[in-house]
């Protein structure tokens, strides 16, 4: 490899490490929009995701403005309500132990910069249902899988997905995917009139409150060996 090759790998390589392991869930953000020539340069290079066939199995819905600040009293309404529609199954049973692990020490990280102790259930339970206001993002996008919406097919969606979270990061934008927001699938195609694809996720986005101190919480990764396996 020649000297500038290398360099160039090296540099690319380093940007990768930064863009990457810089990214983070922001659960805080400024009122302030994002431009709609950089919204439509994030959405065009996310479409660049891989899938099989390149089949690109998803549909997009993004909301701004007036209709955002509707879906998030619809969607706070039908939390209240217990309104539920998930596309996607979801049980606490499909965690293994280990994962509850995870998922229970970055709990305790979270909570704890919020000022919720472990055992102040109501607390949590009313910062959930203000999680769908969006963490106050002014933007927020849903990803649907189409076709039969089956789970080879929202696997595509789910390279979409970290594509467009990236591609977010690169352009200096926060993001956060909210699982919660799929718990509302007919909710959300009532008001947006969607009538294709099942609800996967749904990103909140837009600039980080660089002051809140939940947007300093940062969760652990698994080390190398826990989850990969090299064969030769």
């Amino acid at each position: 490899m020649s000297g500038l090759a290398f360099t160039a790998s090296t540099e690319l390589s380093d940007y990768a490490e930064k863009l990457i392991r810089g990214r983070h869930a922001t659960r805080a953000f400024r009122s302030e929009a994002v431009p709609d020539d950089t919204m439509r340069a994030i959405f065009s290079l996310a479409g660049a995701a891989p899938s099989n066939s390149n089949a690109q199995p998803w549909r997009v819905e993004v909301v701004s403005g007036t209709k955002r600040e509707r879906l998030a009293g619809a969607l706070r309404a039908a939390h209240a309500e217990q309104r539920t529609s998930a596309d996607f199954p979801y049980s606490e049973g499909m965690y293994a132990a280990v994962h509850q692990e995870r998922r229970a020490a970055f709990g305790a990280d979270l909570y704890g910069a919020l000022g919720i102790g472990p055992d102040d259930h109501a607390a949590r339970a009313a910062y959930d249902a203000e999680s769908l206001r969006f963490y106050g993002a002014p933007h927020a996008a849903f990803l649907f899988v189409t076709g039969d919406g089956g789970p080879r097919l929202a696997a595509d969606v789910g390279a979409y997905l970290q594509t467009l979270l990236l591609a977010m990061a690169a352009y200096g934008v926060a993001s956060c995917p909210q699982g919660l927001l799929s718990f509302y699938a007919d909710t959300v195609r009532n008001e947006l009139d969607v009538t294709e694809g099942r609800l996967l996720v749904g990103v909140s986005f837009g600039y980080a409150d660089e002051s809140a101190p939940v947007n300093r919480v940062t969760a652990g990764r698994a080390a190398l060996e826990a989850t990969t396996a090299f064969h030769a």
